[in-house]
């Protein structure tokens, strides 16, 4: 099965567009394979596969890890999220950028996601179920983030946002991109 690879305006991210499969029973569609993969140039290897599910206009993010970064996939099974990277690699030519993207249970795209950005998402529907797969483990004492509504990244969050009705306390006092900017960890 192919996988079309889409560049975004971030050095290394990439949307990624499956190959779908539809008939009266429904569909089939491969969500990853090694293989497949390797042919449109993205060799990471996952080690750990989360699943969320959550209200509408939940706000996770932006997270990252300081000491073990993770690339990821990450795609909608059901519902939709508008889905924010921002690239925290100071060497790269988009330091410091964000872009957005529509992931939902009804384009079925991905998002690759490398090591060294931050990343969140805000739900635009009840009951979104949001996947991800990881090229490394998740380690507590290794969390770290970005404020959403840092002033300096000025993310568009108004282009889907009507409210936030839930974002969890340590999301909530996160530092701010200046902070980070002191001293990246990528």
């Amino acid at each position: 099965m192919a996988f079309k690879k889409s560049n975004t305006t971030l050095q290394d991210c990439f949307l990624i567009e499956p190959q779908v499969f539809w008939d009266e029973r429904g569909f089939f569609m491969e969500t990853y394979s090694t293989v497949e993969f390797e042919k449109i140039g993205i060799s990471s290897l996952f080690v750990q596969d989360n699943h969320s599910k959550s209200n509408k206009w939940v706000l996770r993010g932006l997270h990252f890890q300081t000491q073990k970064p993770q690339a990821k996939l990450v795609r909608v099974a059901a519902g939709s999220v508008y889905d924010v990277v921002v690239d925290l690699r100071k060497d790269s030519t988009t330091y410091g950028k964000w872009e957005g993207f529509l992931l939902s249970g009804d384009n079925k795209n991905m998002l690759f996601v490398p090591r060294g950005f931050a990343h969140g998402f805000l739900t635009l529907e009840d009951d979104t179920e949001f996947l991800y797969k990881c090229d490394d483990i998740y380690d507590p004492s290794n969390e770290s983030g970005i404020i959403w509504n840092d002033s300096a990244l000025s993310i568009d969050w108004n282009k889907y946002l009507t409210i936030i009705t839930e974002i969890s306390k340590k999301d909530r006092i996160l530092p701010d991109f200046a902070s980070y900017n002191r001293n990246p960890i990528f």
